[in-house]
């Protein structure tokens, strides 16, 4: 059979099998079976009593089916995926431990006479959450739990509220280190690292389009947001600016003084010395660095103690510690990724140890807590697995009809312009994204548009700055994450709407959710059109 027909009836198939309820891991390994049938057995379809006859059932276990099973094991063996469940427990730990709720509460002091404050805390919560664990439906629920309340106590617009809170909460999809990063580079043979640096500027560029959205449409319209009122002895504007100054450099004293100790064992020990001409100098951490981190230091605790005084560090410290933890976390993981500490792995073991133990020294460590979060763990652990064989299965199957070839011969040689060529990717990806799980778009639609991606004139990709070959990749990676982000909200299978619905006042409906998303998706959209417009802000940071 024919690559295009099989091709049809792969679309059909996967669309038919998913309106009637497959799970998307089986409807993809199903559809293997079937497309290895009619590429390399289709005698087996008009006459069942051929088995054994052909190059599929003759020999099992070689042939196709060899190097099927083979992709399979390659990807499921990659030390890599270990960093998945890793970060799931984390992201478990935090939500149901108490540090995200007190830094909610740390945020909130210092945001809560701005206009729209809530709901920007709301969205920098959401991006510390991200920047800890990468994953996006914890978030959402808990925003759900700690932040709707609050904004409709308060008078907030409902449909603020509820885009605010998913927008904001599905940004663990851009912001490293994201899972769909990690899956996308195991796929692609992609650094993930490099994939991590990429995303990080286009990631919080759509957090502020977030934050700037909700400063312009509360401005214009202040019933939007209504400011709660003050509170007996609550500081003023110039009060609390000079008492998170006094807070900030706290923090600063605090981080000069581990780099000084990180440096003073780097130099107690040799590892900084003798180095040799090819090795990159320790970052902060040679005998030169010493002084100046001792300089900062100095600064810090003369800002602390002499120019903003001692009580306001005081009242500064109770009200900004409950930012503490979640930066601890967030450089655990990302500064020993970027710091060639360790790998993507390793890092998510660290960073997971790190949030049980904040939870320890805070007496919230519990049996029924790690329980509950392996618990959590091993069913998305498990939902992400079984997709990604099936998926995996699928992806390999149609390859080795001959899909992607196909695809790419029938895209590329339509003659349309190069920026015609993406914009038809993206239609495709935001279809996909309304009906599939991301897991299962990254691991069949990424292996047949990807390549496509490669052929393109390099010249012609965006109109702003330049891609380098070897950037493609990374750059259609960060792309892709951003598709991403829209499909968790987009209808009719938007999942945020779902885990919002899970934890919001009955009076709010899906549809109620899904309409408060709108304005947000068309920020989405601004974010992807930079993206395709302006592809080298991916590589700034490379």
């Amino acid at each position: 059979m024919d690559v295009g027909t099989i091709s049809i009836v792969l679309v059909l198939g996967l669309l038919v099998l998913l309106a009637i309820g497959m799970p998307l891991g089986f409807a993809s390994a199903v559809l293997a079976v079937a497309v290895l049938v009619m590429k390399f057995e289709p005698a087996l379809l008009t006459n069942p009593f051929t088995w054994g006859d052909g190059m599929l059932t003759g020999r099992p276990g070689t042939g196709p089916l060899y190097l099927l099973t083979q992709k399979i094991f390659d990807l499921m063996t990659e030390y890599v995926l270990i960093s998945v469940p890793l970060f799931i427990f984390m992201a478990a730990l935090l939500e149901r431990s108490g540090i995200a709720k007190e830094m909610y509460t740390s945020l909130d002091y210092w945001l809560s006479r701005v206009r729209g404050g809530i709901a920007i805390v709301t969205s920098l919560m959401a991006v510390i959450m991200a920047a800890m664990s990468g994953i996006i439906g914890g978030e959402v629920v808990l925003l759900g739990l700690i932040a709707l309340p609050q904004m409709l106590r308060l008078g907030y617009d409902q449909n603020l509220a509820i885009g605010t809170i998913c927008a904001s909460g599905s940004l663990g999809t851009m912001i490293p280190p994201s899972i769909v990063l990690i899956i996308y580079g195991l796929i692609t043979e992609t650094s993930i690292k490099a994939l991590f640096t990429g995303a990080f500027l286009p990631g919080f560029m759509l957090a502020s389009f977030f934050i700037i959205y909700i400063l312009i449409r509360t401005n214009l319209n202040p019933s939007l947001a209504p400011l709660p009122e003050p509170q007996p002895g609550e500081p003023t504007g110039r009060q609390k600016l000079g008492l998170f100054g006094a807070f900030l450099s706290v923090l600063m004293a605090g981080f000069t003084t581990l780099l000084l100790l990180r440096a003073l064992f780097f130099t107690v020990t040799g590892q900084n010395t003798n180095m040799g001409e090819n090795v990159d100098p320790i970052a902060w951490g040679m005998t030169y660095h010493i002084p100046y981190i001792i300089g900062y230091l100095v600064a810090a605790l003369v800002l602390a103690f002499f120019v903003f005084g001692m009580e306001r560090v005081k009242v500064g410290w109770e009200h900004g510690k409950g930012l503490v933890p979640p930066f601890t976390v967030i450089g655990i993981v990302l500064g020993s990724i970027y710091g060639g500490i360790s790998g993507i792995t390793e890092a998510a073991g660290m960073g997971a140890l790190a949030v049980f133990v904040i939870a320890l020294i805070r007496g919230e460590a519990s049996k029924s807590l790690v329980w509950d979060a392996l618990m959590r763990t091993l069913r998305s652990t498990g939902t992400i697995i079984w997709v990604t064989i099936g998926a995996a299965a699928l992806a390999g199957a149609y390859t080795l009809a001959g899909g992607p070839s196909y695809i790419a011969d029938l895209i590329v040689g339509a003659d349309m312009p190069t920026m015609a060529v993406l914009l038809t990717m993206m239609l495709i990806l935001l279809f996909m994204g309304a009906f599939m799980d991301w897991v299962g778009i990254v691991l069949l639609i990424i292996p047949v548009f990807l390549p496509i991606v490669k052929r393109l004139p390099i010249e012609e990709i965006g109109f702003i700055g330049q891609l380098e070959p070897s950037q493609i990749s990374i750059w259609f990676g960060v792309l892709f994450c951003m598709n991403m982000q829209v499909s968790f909200l987009s209808p009719p299978f938007g999942p945020a709407a779902f885990y919002l619905k899970s934890v919001a006042p009955p009076h709010i409906s899906l549809t109620d959710i899904f309409r408060g998303f709108l304005p947000f998706i068309c920020v989405q959209l601004i974010a992807i059109t930079v993206l395709l417009v302006w592809p080298s802000i991916v590589t700034i940071l490379l």
